[in-house]
């Protein structure tokens, strides 16, 4: 069976399914494929974001899922000290993503368990002969390892666990940093999703493409344990996600374009380089292309998609400076102190860090002082070319 389209996404992960219902939204009357080669949209993740991240029209377009939202703040956990930040926290499950899309786009644009075997400006080839013809293809794919970028990566275990009683958070600790540092900065992140279930994540800032799910799922439980709590785990997540220091980015994008098509997506270099936040970038960039969708044929849509990527990481290098301090002169064991440090600065800078949108004036109070690491380790790192986002020997 063969289809043509309007625009057609390819991926649907966050990025792809975010631009799937912005455009569907705006332009109702385009028919909207979203392409997955998994059986659901989105795959098995959780996404957060503070409320300060988005603007109102971002707010109108996450507002269709529904996603879990705690007032009154968070917190943050290091050995020297603990601090209640009050930004409005929200987090959205990757399953529920899923069943909103199913909700909200017709039947004929939901094309899950279609893998794709090629690309090109105005068709996409199905793994085992279905030909998907559109007038304007987005191309948001996970993003392969990259011999032309450089960094570190972010590391998690995450599971959902039911307690057999309260566990007594009422509100998200972002960071608890108070645990042993393991192979890098290593944290738990806590998310109350209700008063007897609770969302622990086991993160680490490291080195190499490492993942020993097994070890990192007997810590969660030790930390369970310490804490007093009992129960039984009832979802579970992981993943490896690139910490981008540097690197060629022209190189990186040209090696995996397709002319006529826009490479949309963290594929396409829309992340946060340091803290892998991207609710807030994907779905201004869903809306940027949902405005002009319509008015454009596909490779202006490409052209168009491409600058604002080139934009990006032109406005993203101070993020990647600071991964470079962070990998290249902190070691391991203290990199937690870079962010001890980070988190005694004001609270609306921590947003707009996080937001990607640090002023100037931002950059300078998190540069000033005396710094967390040894200067000439500082130097060095600064000065050096860092290790590729390559995953070999991940296991």
């Amino acid at each position: 069976m063969n289809g043509h389209y309007d625009i057609a996404i390819v991926g649907g992960g966050l990025a792809g399914g975010l631009i799937a219902l912005a455009v569907r939204r705006a332009h109702p009357a385009m028919r909207v494929a979203l392409i997955e080669a998994g059986e659901a949209f989105g795959g098995n993740h959780r996404w957060s974001w503070f409320d300060s991240d988005i603007d109102d029209s971002s707010s109108a377009l996450l507002g269709a899922f529904p996603a879990r939202m705690w007032h009154g703040g968070n917190e943050v956990r290091f050995p020297s000290y603990t601090r209640r930040l009050e930004a409005d926290y929200r987090s959205l499950d990757s399953r529920d993503f899923d069943a909103t899309l199913r909700r909200l786009l017709p039947q004929d644009a939901i094309l899950t368990g279609s893998r794709v075997a090629s690309l090109s400006a105005d068709a996409v080839e199905i793994a085992g002969g279905r030909r998907i013809e559109a007038a304007r293809i987005v191309d948001c794919r996970s993003a392969p390892p990259s011999w032309h970028l450089t960094g570190g990566w972010q590391a998690f275990t995450g599971q959902t666990w039911r307690m057999d009683r309260p566990h007594g958070l009422a509100h998200p600790v972002i960071m608890d940093a108070t645990v042993d540092q393991i192979d890098g900065y290593r944290f738990m992140y806590l998310l109350p999703l209700g008063e007897t279930e609770l969302f622990l994540e086991d993160t680490y800032y490291q080195d190499t493409p490492r993942l020993d799910r097994a070890t990192l799922e007997t810590r969660i439980a030790r930390y369970v344990a310490g804490k007093g709590w009992k129960g039984e785990v009832i979802h579970a997540e992981t993943g490896m996600l690139p910490v981008i220091t540097g690197g060629d980015f022209d190189a990186h994008r040209a090696a995996l374009e397709v002319p006529g098509v826009a490479l949309a997506g963290a594929r396409g270099g829309f992340v946060h380089p340091l803290t892998s936040y991207t609710v807030p970038i994907a779905v201004a960039n869903a809306l940027a292309i949902a405005d002009i969708a319509a008015d454009c044929d596909g490779p202006a849509l490409a052209r168009f998609v491409s600058e604002r990527a080139r934009r990006h990481w032109s406005a993203t290098g101070f993020y990647r400076l600071l991964g470079k301090m962070l990998f290249g002169a902190a070691r391991p064991e203290e990199r937690y102190r870079i962010f001890e440090r980070f988190y005694r600065l004001p609270e609306p800078l921590i947003e707009r860090f996080y937001a990607a949108r640090s002023t100037p004036a931002d950059k300078l109070r998190v540069l000033a002082g005396k710094p967390p690491v040894p200067v000439m380790r500082a130097m060095g790192a600064l000065l050096g070319k860092g290790a590729p986002l390559v995953q070999e020997g991940r296991r």
